[in-house]
């Protein structure tokens, strides 16, 4: 039984849903910050909580993406090649998560919530 053709759709079908769920986290992150900007809420905090739904569903979409590449290139050719290129992928879409959530968390994954950085502009000034 030839698995190539099942593996290769299963890692499309999973591309697919990395694809969708950044267009829909995009969509109702846009729906929410439109309904907020609507009902005249302060724009900064539309805007932030509108930057972190953005970066959410980034995050999630980018871990389908990974996770189809990583079927396809190891199930189908696991050439040195094919392995090479898979690596720097994921090492790309790595380095973009850990960025994208430093960002929304405001600190770095190994740390506590206790131990992240303050948002500086929730400081009042002295």
């Amino acid at each position: 039984m030839d698995l190539v053709p099942v593996i290769e759709t299963v890692g499309r079908a999973i591309d697919t849903a990395g694809v969708a769920v950044i267009v829909v986290g995009a969509l109702v992150a846009t729906v929410l910050f439109v309904r907020s900007f609507l009902l005249r809420r302060p724009t900064e905090d539309a805007y932030r909580r509108y930057r972190r739904g953005m970066g959410r569903a980034i995050l999630l979409g980018l871990e389908f993406l990974v996770a189809g590449d990583i079927i396809r290139t190891v199930a189908i050719s696991p050439t040195f090649q094919s392995v090479g290129v898979l690596a720097v992928i994921v090492l790309v879409r790595t380095f973009l998560s850990l960025s994208l959530q430093v960002e929304l968390e405001r600190r770095w994954p190994w740390q506590s919530p206790a131990k992240a950085v303050p948002d500086s502009s929730r400081i009042p000034p002295s």
